[in-house]
């Protein structure tokens, strides 16, 4: 073949791959797509990439519907989490019952909800070497506690408040309190329980975020059952809001199985969430997802899933609602039990991660080969998602697909790292970036 005819023969892989790179938001960065974006533990890397778009999406039932709970053992000897390149990993504080979410105070102390233990722990690095030189426990006495937040908002808060599993409570604060210096007031007493022993059931966790001009609470009440329709899902599967006192309840949006993790965009102000999405349907359905919320929004539980797709299980069931359900922003690997999330508004990690998201992934169950188990970031352009996310912080399971560490909260501190809570470990991890090769 000569030249001119072997370049004619070429120019087709030229042209797609030009034009993959200018499709691609970030040049130069592998993107799986397709069924390569559905991978397990075993493909994840700090650094790789996937997008899981809705023509992906798998058709219910092609694969068995799996039980494949994880086995929390000892971390391994010489196990250590794993961050991309120029990122330093270290432990920040360890011995912890079950911690969950973590959030930065005004003053930069650091809030920990240990939900097994029932309390709230405060951490202060005072000398910023990356270790607390304050380890104290704040409030005893809650129930299953998970959200926390500072109100008023601003530099000077009165209140810390936590999202106990079947109410809200606030507590006195004042900036570099350590302990709590009175009883914790019950403002909302009422909200559907994650407790079998009072009535209740399913998902526990009650995590809080206040709107941008202080006015709202928000509040997230995941599912009771995987997909049922019935009585017993009253005031859950929604994502609810109350004036700051506890007052005036209403529905802020509704449809989302478990909206594990709030918190507010920096750049557009609005709400997002981290949700669980239904078991059941095979392993590569349905996405978790991570996406900002629409006042007044349907996300399709317990009838619909990803905008018009419908459970099988309800088949010809309310088919009024088939174009009201909301397409989530970023899809998330299947049964990848998505948790806390934050944005980064710290100047620590390089420009380019600024106002990005990052959210724990607890780790699959319903899935014949492991998935989650890590923390992921999820980029953002001009406050709105990309559509990918990307592997952050992974090696959490270990070759023979047991797991050692399940992240759980994440928090931006005040120097710029990223902390990161494991419930499997009993830890929390500190991820700063030093550059270094």
């Amino acid at each position: 073949m000569n030249y001119r005819l072997r370049l004619a023969a070429l120019m087709p892989l030229f042209l797609a791959a030009s034009t993959a790179l200018a499709d691609d938001p970030m040049p130069g960065v592998r993107t799986l797509t397709g069924k390569d974006a559905l991978g397990d533990f075993s493909t994840d890397a700090p650094g790789l990439r996937r997008k899981i778009m809705v023509d992906d999406l798998a058709t219910p039932y092609d694969t068995p519907s799996a039980m494949n709970f994880p086995r929390v053992s000892p971390r391994p000897e010489g196990a250590w989490p794993k961050a991309p390149e120029g990122f330093e990993v270290t432990e920040f504080a360890k011995g912890l019952s079950e911690p969950r979410v973590i959030v930065r105070a005004p003053n930069g102390d650091l809030f920990l909800s240990e939900s097994r233990a029932n309390r709230v722990r405060v951490f202060r690095d005072a000398d910023g070497d990356g270790k607390p030189e304050v380890n104290e426990v704040f409030a005893t006495g809650l129930r299953r506690p998970f959200g926390i937040a500072f109100y008023p908002l601003g530099p000077e808060p009165k209140y810390l408040y936590v999202g106990n599993t079947d109410s809200v409570v606030r507590i006195p604060y004042k900036n570099g309190d350590t302990m709590a210096s009175g009883e914790a007031e019950t403002i909302v007493k009422d909200i559907p329980s994650g407790n079998e022993r009072v009535g209740g059931g399913g998902h526990w966790t009650r995590d809080l975020e206040f709107s941008p001009d202080g006015n709202t609470l928000y509040v997230s009440v995941g599912s009771r059952s995987n997909n049922d329709d019935n009585d017993r899902e009253k005031r859950r599967a929604n994502i609810l809001a109350f004036d700051p006192d506890g007052k005036n309840e209403r529905i802020f949006a509704s449809g989302i199985r478990n909206p594990v993790g709030l918190a507010t965009n920096p750049v557009t102000k609005q709400l997002w969430t981290s949700v669980n999405e239904r078991d059941g349907l095979g392993d590569h359905l349905v996405p978790d997802y991570i996406t900002h919320v629409e006042e007044g929004g349907f996300y399709g539980w317990p009838w619909y899933y990803i905008g018009a797709n419908q459970d099988p299980r309800y088949k010809g069931k309310h088919p009024e609602l088939k174009d009201k359900g909301i397409v989530p922003d970023v899809l998330l690997q299947s049964h990848s039990a998505s948790i806390d999330m934050t944005f980064y508004d710290g100047d620590q990690f390089p420009k380019e991660y600024r106002h990005d998201a990052f959210a724990a992934e607890h780790g699959s169950w319903n899935r014949a080969r492991r998935t989650g188990y890590k923390v992921i970031r999820v980029p953002m352009k001009d406050g709105k998602a990309t559509g990918e996310y990307e592997d952050f912080l992974v090696g959490f399971v270990t070759p023979e697909g047991n797991v050692w560490g399940r992240p759980a909260g994440v928090a931006v501190a005040q120097d710029g790292s990223l902390m990161v809570t494991d419930d499997g470990s009993g830890t929390v991890w500190r991820v700063a970036y030093t550059g270094k090769k």
